[in-house]
């Protein structure tokens, strides 16, 4: 996931003016704000759903030397006996573990990523309608997967806030329907 280009959002107040990749958006930021430098202007991680603040200064040169390997060492406890067959593993321990972990992220990945949307939908909400009516209940509604219910507690919110709600609640752009417009 660290390969990925984070995709982010940029709001004007409650008005979306740029989704894209954080180069993208940045530039976008930049240009919102020169030609109005009071804006109400907030960029959303649209993984997360929460805010974040953009590293607006010039990029420095490369680095000099050997790439990252996005190799994180860290320390795992285990009772012997998983030890002693970790020890009997092709590849060894290290080896193992990555093909166990590989396969448990596969198993629950469809529940992952409806968590993660969720996730990311209560995020933004919180931040752009937390004081919103009905809020608490579209929380709820959002929480138990009730998209019919989220959508009409939230049909008086503006229109962009609206769609970006359920563009992260779906995973995918939201379809062109009254709640989304």
């Amino acid at each position: 996931m660290d390969d990925e280009i984070r995709q982010l959002v940029l709001f004007d107040g409650p008005e979306r003016i740029a989704k894209g990749p954080e180069a993208a958006v940045s530039a976008a930021f930049q240009t919102a704000l020169s030609a109005s430098p009071q804006a109400s202007l907030r960029v959303f991680d649209l993984g997360t759903g929460r805010p974040v603040d953009l590293d607006l200064r010039p990029t420095p040169p490369p680095r000099r030397g050997r790439p990252r390997l996005g190799v994180a060492a860290r320390e795992v406890t285990l009772l012997p006996r998983h030890w002693d067959w970790l020890a009997t593993q092709p590849g060894g321990a290290s080896a193992a573990l990555r093909r166990l972990v590989e396969q448990a992220r596969k198993i629950g990945a469809d529940d992952d990523a409806r968590r993660r949307r969720t996730d990311a939908a209560y995020g933004f909400m919180v931040e752009m309608a937390g004081d919103a009516p009905d809020f608490e209940e579209a929380s709820r509604a959002l929480f138990a997967a009730d998209r019919e219910r989220l959508i009409a507690l939230i049909a008086p919110w503006p229109a962009d806030v609206r769609a970006q709600i359920i563009e992260l609640f779906d995973g995918a752009a939201p379809p062109t329907d009254a709640c989304c417009a």
